[in-house]
């Protein structure tokens, strides 16, 4: 393991701090209880993927042989599913805003993930960026989703919408 594979993991566990930070503002910030439970499954979700990347950053610091093999590393925690029916319907722009920060967050992070894939040497250590693609790529594909029709609800609710 090189330091370059080390820093791109500690850039990891920083992109999803911060995604966790966003998402428990978020939480903090709306009066709807559907959208701030929605809101704290997401940060849940992005302290789950901290902790696994925290513990094979401290695997692989430790010089365990082992720890990069990525078929003997118990897998992170698949993205959940949220029922969205419910988010944002009374203040819309609250969600739609939080969405489109979310997608730009994980397109930001794919493009990191995959400029690291591209350029490290370790086999392991492309495996592992594929995995927090994938990550990111179930997460922007229902962040894109949510976005569109909440978008669309708050056009309509603006007057925006062609009559």
């Amino acid at each position: 393991m090189t330091i370059d594979e080390l820093q791109i993991l500690r850039q990891a566990i920083l992109n999803e701090q911060e995604g966790y930070d966003f998402y428990s503002l978020a939480a903090a910030q709306t009066d709807l209880e559907e959208a701030r439970e929605a809101f704290g499954q997401l940060a849940a979700e992005e302290l789950k993927h901290i902790e696994w990347l925290r513990d094979l950053y401290g695997k692989i610091k430790a010089n365990d042989p082992e720890s990069f093999d990525l078929s003997k590393v118990e897998q992170p925690p698949a993205p959940g599913l949220y029922d969205w029916q419910n988010i944002g319907r009374e203040s819309g722009s609250l969600a739609v805003s939080v969405f489109g920060i979310g997608i730009n967050m994980e397109k930001a992070a794919i493009d990191f993930y995959s400029r690291a894939a591209e350029k490290t040497q370790l086999p392991a250590a492309r495996e592992l960026y594929k995995i927090l693609i994938r990550w990111e790529n179930q997460h922007l594909e229902q962040f894109q989703q949510d976005y569109d029709t909440l978008r669309e609800e708050w056009w309509e609710k603006q007057g925006f919408t062609p009559s």
